[in-house]
């Protein structure tokens, strides 16, 4: 048979069993009239005391049960048939102190102490309930006196019985009794094979909620102190206690990972979690409270909980919960039972059959049927997983064909295809970090003439020219002695690197190059030699400026501005090569004079913030603004990338960029003032992010202006961001759980990886203006363009086009279901005033449109 057919087999023939019990005969057993007489706790009766007291009473129900009580029960019966009636059952396990009193002809024959209190051998006979035999002969007249105190619940079933038929029937409910907990324990040991082969915490559960009802029971029916701990009663008794809170706290547990209700039902889980705290806290009380106090606040949490766990399968079976059919019908069983159980415990219910096994009926029921469940569950998620798997590497071979041309494209320039400044700035780090032994010269090359030639033949004429430079130069860096490859691969070998339209850099052995003059007189002559183009001769007046490591720096960027400087000096200018000397570098004096200024103007209040907007292509509304730092009273304008790349430089940036952020609060209140509820964005430089304090400053200033939670955007460069991205990311996760979103700037244009972006918590994606500015006129730059909406988008992030300068390229975006714009052809960057005058006219513009 198979396993569940097996289980099945064991349900059904224990309830046979249960049914089967012959009841027997009036000549064997019988439950004879009782009487019984309620004495206060502080109150000690005598035997004779008890026997001649005028306040006995007739018991009304022929099983005494008098619930949670702390006054002393006596009980008196006559005993009949001498011949055959010789033992009495009390058939409850839990009673502390018991007194039987054989009483012949009025005068005490027989006399028997024990309880649970006791050591189980102390029993005059051992058995999980209490026996007293005795005898008795037909001359005398007998009755029985019982003396119970018990600090749990006051029932006292008891039954007079032929000893030998009591064995013959016990022996048949010891059966029943074998195979409920051969059920329980087959489950447990099924549950605990799945879970130690595939860790599903669930199973766990399941197996922590069976052993629970399992040691419950066996603790109930005193089969426990039987045979595990006959020695310990204390033991016997604390785990009764426990016993009960900690099996409907594993169960609330199961049921609560079965069902899924952290995803499913949230007020459900609430009132589960409510549920779990309180059964676990009982638990723990079990330990400091005395035993009637703990039994009655166990069983008193154990029928709302129980109760609880009946309604979460219909609840969550109407949502459609596909699990909650399966936990309905299981745990409909043992709920019943237990609340059953428990309602007998407290007195509620009378006892009888259904009443002192319910809950043994109800829990094998739901073990075998959820069980059932957990091998339906556990294929159906297989078969979801696997679907889903299917579906993930379908899924991660798109992102990776997307991820391989946009890595392709964030390192190398999409014109020449040449390796572009982040492919060389790596190469040239790693080369230095590598062998920092080895001297190296950076070589920048600059073509002075572009803006001439593209003027004069127009950008299309302009970019084949320099398809052919990049090649022209590239061949003749290979030749030269030293010179090393900026990218080397089996497809390709590049000695050059593209920097930006105009520029040009490739790296050699200073020493090996150095070695070799005439080489070096030979490269420059083919460096400077015109390119040859439609029958032209074009002049491009490439300069060359020459920087050293370690002499001149030792990172990249401090090398290629060195050899920036170098190229455009006079030396350069009239031999067409340049090396960097300090002290010809007229930048160092101006710049140390420059940053004076700087922080005179900002201590003096003298920066402004312009702001240019971002529409929506959706509703043509204006949805938000980007600040921009301009320093409008200087005499020698200087561009506002310059102001941030000297406050990096010179430590100002920590200061500018808190000023910053707190102007912008100041401009967005008034823009609040004045009717526009728009978001700022703000850029935000590496150099922040690599600073400790600086998420607890923004953290104080957002708490400080709760109302603009949410509308403060951070913008960082993917470029930035990869120069420190373990750190970075720490620091964006930080601002990000103060309400700060996050945008990704001049996407596109940097070499940061889909795997690390994928781990920012941002929430939007800048696509760089390098890709927007000719995507009227290249079709490849749309390929790109169109790739990068629909992987951002399908990402979760909204997508905004830096640049756009003409409505062709805004239809064009539109129609490539770009979400915002922002460009100069809505606006540039305007002061305050200005900008509300703008929004004004913008507004009613948008509103004819829609209208």
């Amino acid at each position: 048979m198979a396993p569940n057919n097996w289980l099945r087999f064991f349900t059904a023939l224990s309830l046979l069993v249960v049914l089967a019990v012959p009841v027997q005969g009036a000549e064997t057993s019988y439950v004879p009239p009782i009487e019984y007489l309620r004495i206060a706790p502080d109150t000690n009766l005598t035997v004779d005391e008890a026997l001649s007291s005028d306040r006995w009473q007739s018991l009304a129900d022929s099983s005494p049960n008098f619930g949670y009580i702390n006054d002393t029960i006596w009980l008196r019966f006559p005993v009949s048939q001498p011949a055959t009636i010789n033992l009495l059952e009390v058939r409850y396990s839990q009673l502390d102190h018991i007194s039987f009193f054989l009483i012949e002809n009025g005068r005490v024959a027989k006399r028997v102490e024990t309880g649970d209190f006791q050591p189980f051998a102390e029993r005059p006979i051992r058995h999980r309930h209490f026996l007293f035999p005795f005898e008795q002969s037909i001359a005398s007249d007998y009755q029985i006196l019982l003396r119970v105190d018990t600090r749990g619940a006051m029932q006292i079933p008891v039954r007079l019985w032929n000893d030998q038929a009591f064995f013959e029937h016990t022996n048949a409910e010891d059966q029943m009794h074998a195979v409920y907990y051969g059920i329980l324990i087959t489950v447990i040991f099924f549950n605990l094979f799945i879970f130690s082969a595939l860790r599903e915490p669930v199973y766990l559960l399941y197996v922590l909620s069976t052993l629970g009802y399992l040691v419950l029971v066996s603790s109930l029916n005193g089969t426990a102190f039987q045979f595990l701990w006959p020695t310990s009663p204390a033991l016997q008794n604390q785990i009764m206690l426990l016993s009960v809170p900690l099996a409907v706290l594993f169960t609330l547990l199961f049921s609560r990972s079965f069902l899924k209700l952290p995803r499913t039902g949230p007020l459900l889980n609430r009132l589960v979690m409510l549920a779990i705290i309180l059964n676990a806290s009982v638990a723990l009380m079990t330990f400091f409270l005395d035993y009637s106090t703990g039994s009655r606040l166990t069983v008193a949490l154990a029928i709302p909980s129980t109760l609880l766990l009946t309604v979460l399968g219909p609840l969550q079976w109407w949502k459609g919960n596909p699990q909650a059919g399966y936990y309905t019908i299981a745990w409909a069983a043992l709920t019943l039972g237990s609340a059953i159980t428990a309602a007998n415990k407290y007195g509620l219910l009378p006892n009888n059959f259904i009443t002192s096994y319910g809950m043994q009926i109800g829990s094998a029921l739901e073990a075998i049927l959820l069980t059932l469940a957990l091998a339906a569950r556990l294929y159906q998620e297989r078969q979801d997983k696997v679907e889903a798997r299917e579906a993930e590497l379908n899924a991660m071979a798109a992102r990776r064909s997307a991820e391989l041309k946009l890595m392709d494209h964030a390192l190398h320039n999409p014109l020449t295809g040449l390796p572009n400044r982040s492919s060389y700035e790596m190469m040239l780090n790693d080369l230095m970090m590598r062998s920092p032994e080895r001297r190296y010269a950076i070589a920048i090359i600059h073509l002075n003439n572009l803006q001439s030639v593209t003027k004069t033949l127009g950008h299309r004429n302009s970019d084949r020219i320099l398809e052919l430079a990049s090649k022209h130069y590239n061949a003749v860096a290979r030749e030269l002695p030293g010179a090393l490859p900026v990218e080397q691969s089996d497809a390709r070998n590049f000695f050059m690197a593209s920097l930006d339209p105009q520029t040009f850099a490739f790296i050699v052995d200073a020493d090996i190059t150095g070695a070799a003059p005439r080489a070096i007189l030979k490269c420059l002559e083919g460096i400077r030699y015109p390119i040859d183009y439609l029958g032209m001769q074009i002049p491009l007046d490439p300069r060359l400026g020459v920087a050293i490591f370690p002499e001149h720096g030792t990172d990249a960027n401090t090398l290629i501005r060195r050899a920036v400087i170098a190229e455009g000096s006079e030396a350069a200018r009239e031999r067409g090569i340049a090396y960097y000397k300090p002290t010809r570098d007229s930048y160092s004096a101006d710049r140390l004079t420059l940053v004076s200024e700087l922080r005179h103007a900002l201590s003096n209040d003298e920066l402004a913030l312009f702001m240019q907007p971002k529409q929506s292509l959706k509703t043509n509304r204006i949805v938000g603004v980007e600040v921009l730092i301009r320093w409008p009273g200087r005499a020698t304008p200087i561009r506002p990338d310059e102001i941030i790349q000297l406050a990096e430089q010179t430590g100002l940036i920590k200061p500018l960029t808190r000023w910053v952020l707190e102007q912008s609060l100041a401009l967005r209140s008034r823009l609040l003032e004045h009717g526009w509820p728009l978001n700022i964005s703000i850029n935000i430089s590496p150099n922040n992010l690599r600073e400790p304090d600086f998420p607890i400053f923004v953290q104080r200033l957002m708490n400080s202006h709760y109302s603009h939670r949410g509308s403060i955007i951070f913008e960082v460069t993917e470029t930035s961001m990869m120069q420190d991205p373990e750190n970075s990311l720490k620091a964006l996760n930080s601002l990000n759980t103060t309400g700060i979103p996050v945008s990704i700037d001049d996407f596109g244009s940097g070499y940061s990886s889909l795997s690390y972006i994928k781990q920012l918590p941002a929430s939007e994606v800048k696509i760089d203006r390098s890709l927007v500015t000719d995507l009227a006129t290249e079709a490849e730059d749309r390929v790109i363009v169109q790739t990068t909406i629909d992987m951002c988008q399908s990402l979760g992030y909204h997508v905004v086009a830096e640049g756009v300068e003409d409505q062709e390229t805004a239809d064009l975006l539109r129609d490539m279901g770009c979400d915002m714009i922002q460009g100069y052809l809505l606006t540039p960057p305007l002061p305050f005033d200005e900008l509300l005058e703008w929004l004004a006219n913008s507004d009613l513009q948008a509103q004819r449109k829609l209208g």
